[in-house]
């Protein structure tokens, strides 16, 4: 049974199929193994908070070989990047609207 292409490939087939191209491309073996590829998914993912996406990763992450210690790292390690992130943007704002905030 043949799969429906995916919303954007339908709508947009030209590029939608270089997407999948690219997509695809990302996931060939390269200079980092499918492990590490698949860390730096889940890390992603997470921060972008895409729930069916996390799932996929860390599914996927498990099968590469990866252990939940693993997983848990990566998902720690985006959380603090997440948070650092997200106390530079309050800074920016801050100081955009109610005066400058301080150094550092």
């Amino acid at each position: 049974m043949a799969t429906k292409p995916l919303w954007y490939v339908q709508n947009a087939p030209d590029l939608g199929k270089k997407f999948e191209e690219f997509h695809a491309a990302c996931n060939e073996r390269g200079v980092l193994d499918k492990k590490v590829k698949e860390l730096l998914m889940v890390a992603l993912v997470c921060t972008d908070r895409c729930p069916h996406c996390t799932r996929e990763h860390i599914q996927r992450a498990l099968e590469a070989g990866c252990t939940k210690q693993e997983v848990t790292e990566a998902l720690l390690i985006a959380a603090v990047e997440g948070a650092g992130t997200q106390l530079y943007w309050t800074k920016e704002t801050f100081d955009k609207y109610l005066g400058e905030a301080g150094e550092g």
